[in-house]
């Protein structure tokens, strides 16, 4: 697939793409469609939360980690970036750095019994 293909279209018209090829489970070819988005407008928070979706999807997950940390410095109580942030960490071995997180995405969604939670394993 050339480069055009990434580039081509309206920033819609690449946003719809690059949902499609996420829920078609094509990562790598969401990635790049989101990358271009990202770098356009890079203050969009959907965009880059997607992107690090795709990224947490392909075991990138450093790039992952990095993507949500620039949406929570955009929006702080994104409940999502905070789960996903948490998750991310974990994954990577850094249980301890991911229980704040994980902690806060929880409080957002209204569960304040974290603890109970991961000692339930619910």
């Amino acid at each position: 697939m050339s480069d055009t293909y990434f580039e081509f279209g309206t920033a819609a018209e690449r946003w719809d793409r690059a949902q499609m090829f996420f829920e078609a489970k094509e990562y790598m070819t969401a990635a790049r469609i989101l990358e271009g988005l990202v770098e356009e407008e890079p203050e969009q928070v959907s965009p880059r939360l997607l992107l690090a979706r795709t990224y947490y999807h392909s075991a990138r997950l450093g790039r992952a980690e990095t993507e949500l940390r620039a949406v929570l410095e955009r929006d702080p109580v994104e409940p999502y970036a905070r789960l996903m942030l948490g998750r991310t960490l974990e994954r990577q071995g850094r249980s301890a750095e991911a229980t704040g997180h994980l902690r806060m995405a929880a409080a957002f969604s209204g569960d304040f019994d974290f603890d109970r939670d991961r000692r339930t394993g619910a």
